[in-house]
């Protein structure tokens, strides 16, 4: 089928499927506590009926400083929920990024065994940080995603695997853990060599398999704690722990691999007109001098950064319409450490500062605007950034 073909058939499938059920529109709330992503709400939004349908999706303008801007479907996810009986769904999310490609960002089977615990088997979300799981265009401030979600995190970060999630609602504590398979790091060049995805600039991010044909032969292990017992207060532990999958063909070489040990620390607080959030994200990389001199790559053997952000809604708490001013200041480094005789790259330890304006004109309706200071530790020339944005999520 091709792609075009694919497109009608997924729309048609929206239109016809919204006559019998969608999700509510009243369930996208900035309260930290009861605020649910996509999947949670197709799992909690069947409303009596078998088939839920959804979407969200933004419209972007970025402007570099001294450059021409660009304009961007940069994505449009379509949601869709199955009811099979009143403990097994199905939720699936397929995304068009930039027009012209397609991916399945979710997959997977809710089994819920009882009511503080699910099973789940499937293509799901890296419960790590906030963005990964909260990534919808009205669930975030700023028109692009913070940074340090793109290059340490890296968001949107999804992998097939199997595991549990629930809450014990009378200690206000959520949990997830799964089994899942892990980063993809390297693969024959064809000519004797080793080729590897993973690298200095962006971390990890090259070797986020994506459900394509994922090789596995070392699961890698995921979990998240988030307690909810303060009002107005969201706290998220996670972590991530494993080795790095290689091809057949290289797996025995020294250096194909290397070990993750990943803790991120994330805080939502929402009071009358302010918000606030913050993350911190620590990434530890073994045997990664062994992999560089394998690969010819300048991986880090530590990543890592945070951010802070607050944010004050400027309209009357009466009025449906919310109108936030906000800034963010993150700090990221994929060259923390390095091992071996790697030289740490400046350029790699960056700051960027956001401010802006986000303008929530009904539920499930955002528009963004917001200017982005962006610098490194080398003193390389980086172009500062103006940025607008219209978000939707239904």
């Amino acid at each position: 089928m091709s792609r075009e073909q694919l497109l009608r058939s997924l729309f048609f499938f929206l239109i016809t499927s919204f006559c019998f059920a969608q999700t509510k529109t009243d369930s996208i709330t900035l309260i930290p506590q009861s605020q649910l992503n996509a999947a949670q709400r197709l799992l909690s939004g069947n409303y009596g009926s078998a088939v839920t349908v959804g979407a969200y999706g933004e419209i972007l303008y970025n402007q570099p400083e001294g450059d021409n801007g660009e304009l961007d479907i940069q994505r449009l996810v379509l949601l869709f929920g199955y009811r099979f009986n009143e403990k097994t769904q199905f939720v699936t999310e397929v995304e068009f990024e930039h027009v012209n490609e397609v991916f399945v960002e979710q997959a997977f089977v809710n089994y819920a065994v009882g009511s503080n615990i699910s099973l789940r088997g499937g293509l799901m979300l890296v419960p790590m940080g906030i963005i990964n799981e909260f990534h919808e265009p009205t669930t975030f401030n700023g028109t692009e995603r913070p940074a340090m979600d793109n290059v340490i995190v890296p968001t949107t970060w999804r992998e097939i695997g199997i595991g549990v999630a629930g809450r014990f609602n009378d200690i206000s504590l959520g949990y997830q853990a799964y089994v899942f398979n892990g980063f993809k790091s390297t693969t024959p060049d064809g000519e004797g060599g080793v080729s590897g995805f993973l690298k200095g600039s962006n971390g990890l991010r090259s070797g986020r398999q994506k459900a394509i044909q994922s090789t596995v032969d070392s699961p890698t292990l995921s979990t998240k704690l988030d307690y909810y017992g303060i009002p107005g207060l969201r706290l998220g532990l996670s972590g991530y722990f494993g080795q790095t999958q290689a091809e057949d063909e290289v797996e025995t070489r020294e250096g194909a691999n290397i070990g993750i040990s990943m803790i991120g620390l994330d805080a939502r607080y929402a009071y009358e007109r302010f918000t606030a959030r913050g993350q911190f994200i620590h990434a530890s990389l073994s045997d990664t001098d062994k992999y560089n001199s394998l690969t010819g790559r300048d991986l880090g053997s530590v990543l890592q950064g945070f951010y802070v952000e607050g944010a004050y809604n400027l309209l009357p708490r009466t009025k449906e319409q919310k109108l936030f001013a906000f800034t963010r200041y993150e700090k990221f480094n994929t060259h923390a450490d390095t091992a071996g005789d790697l030289i740490a790259n400046q350029a790699y330890d960056r700051t960027d500062v956001t401010t802006g304006l986000t303008y929530h004109i009904a539920p499930g309706v955002v528009v963004k605007g917001d200017y982005q200071f962006r610098s490194n530790a080398s003193d390389t020339d980086t172009k500062d950034r103006l940025n607008f944005g219209i978000g939707v999520w239904f």
